[in-house]
């Protein structure tokens, strides 16, 4: 029951974002977004929010910032739609080990760390819009190949070749679409909802989880694998059509800083960010393994638990980070997502694995929009995409070397040591997180 209705609420996120999302691609832009402001030959608009934007009533800004954060709900359902199968066709179907099954997630988060610099440089010159389209068609062509990868399994080493190809272009799409869309959103609702627009497309991400990630496993048992490229596929490429018809936001002008420079500025926010991250790797990549190993079933439950108490927890408690400041609300976020990676890690029932997932859901929450607020901050408006771009680095990174490591991990040690080795990691960011509060507290005095 508990199961059924944590799925259910992930549908309801998902319908909601799908209604919103394609209603408000249809309306007509402000005067400020309009596609004249961005055409060749026309002039940026400067550091300053433009006057229509901040003008823009609370009703209106949310509809606006779902319209956006709707193209990070589709990628991520192409995303979470193979990921508790995906572990299992490459461990179980071609034979290969876990730590080439965590790998085979990991490909995806290395691409995608590889490529921010890149998207967040696209974004300050070509614009959003440009970007998250060209996001959408290398997703596309990842859907492609995992259907071929599928009908290739007869020559194992051939599938998890197109397979690994597959999840390379899905990573390098990901990355031009999730920050994208963000700074697409930002753009259309001004720099003072940018904790907002973070938060949403936040919720986005992983209501498209919560949604993919059992679908997957209906599609693989009822449909076959190849199933799983094809709906990938068809999912982004809905995705650019709808980008393709959506406003341009104009683009920032200010001095460009490298990318080096921005990189070090948000380092120490980003280490808390990888932190943090190395639970929800853990869980993505292995829970479907670690059930198969306890003998559970429901593992695909575990993904969906793990979304549903992030997307309730975005929504509890949208506003706290304007209330309480960043970092207070990510030690605490820390906090819980360690309490719940224990409970996963020392789970006698497939109950207390389900509660210990959505707990960990509920404390990783926030942790993404707390610290990257004060990030972003760092720097001017002209160079936010490339600090988002930046602090997303940390989030791939942890989220390609979670794979592998605990792949190593659970080899030798068993996969409950994966969820220790999590837990560690985000009581780490616990201390992080209050020195980075302390030495913001010194800068803050007189």
């Amino acid at each position: 029951m508990l199961s059924c209705s944590i799925f259910v609420a992930g549908v309801k996120f998902g319908l909601l974002f799908t209604r919103i999302g394609a209603r408000s691609l249809l309306i007509p832009n402000s005067p400020a977004m309009s596609d004249d402001s961005c055409s060749p030959g026309s002039t940026p608009v400067s550091a300053a929010a433009p006057a229509a934007v901040r003008a823009l009533p609370p009703v209106k800004v949310t509809r606006q910032i779902l319209a956006t954060a709707f193209f990070t709900f589709l990628v991520y359902l192409a995303i979470g739609i193979p990921m508790a199968v995906l572990p299992g066709y490459i461990h179980l179907d071609l034979g290969y080990s876990s730590v080439v099954a965590g790998l085979g997630i990991s490909v995806q988060y290395f691409a995608t760390f590889v490529s921010r610099a890149n998207a967040g440089r696209m974004i300050d010159t070509v614009g959003a819009k440009q970007t998250v389209m060209r996001g959408m068609l290398l997703c596309s062509a990842s859907g492609g190949l995992l259907l071929l990868s599928a009908l290739a399994q007869p020559l194992p080493f051939l599938s998890l070749v197109l397979l690994f190809t597959s999840r390379a272009f899905l990573g390098l799409g990901e990355s031009l679409v999730g920050t994208g869309a963000i700074m697409w959103g930002v753009g259309r609702v001004g720099s003072e909802n940018t904790a907002k627009m973070i938060s949403w497309n936040g919720i986005a991400t992983y209501a498209a989880l919560a949604i993919g990630a059992p679908l997957g496993v209906v599609l693989d048992r009822s449909l076959g694998f190849a199933v799983i490229g094809l709906a990938g596929m068809l999912l982004t490429v809905l995705g650019y059509v709808l980008a393709r018809g959506g406003p341009v936001t104009p683009v920032v002008q200010g001095e460009q800083l490298s990318f080096k420079l921005v990189l070090r500025k948000v380092f120490a926010y980003g280490m808390g960010l990888a932190f943090g991250t190395i639970g929800f790797g853990s869980i993505a990549t292995f829970i479907t393994l670690y059930y198969a190993d306890q003998h559970w079933s429901g593992a695909a439950f575990a993904l969906t638990a793990f979304s549903s108490a992030f997307v309730g927890a975005r929504l509890l408690f949208a506003n706290s980070i304007t209330r309480f400041g960043g970092y207070r609300v990510a030690v605490v976020s820390f906090l819980t997502e360690a309490v719940g990676l224990l409970l996963l890690w020392s789970a006698t029932t497939p109950e207390l694995a389900l509660l210990g997932a959505g707990l960990a859901g509920f404390g990783f929450a926030l942790v993404f929009p707390s610290l990257g607020v004060e990030a972003v901050n760092l720097v001017s408006p002209a160079n936010r995409g490339a600090a988002l771009a930046a602090y997303s680095v940390f989030l791939d990174l942890a989220l390609g070397i979670t794979g592998p490591v605990a792949g190593a991990i659970a080899g030798q040690l068993g996969y409950p040591q994966v969820f220790l080795f999590a837990a560690i990691a985000a009581i780490g960011a616990v201390a992080l997180s209050l020195s980075l509060y302390r030495s913001a507290q010194q800068r803050s005095k007189p």
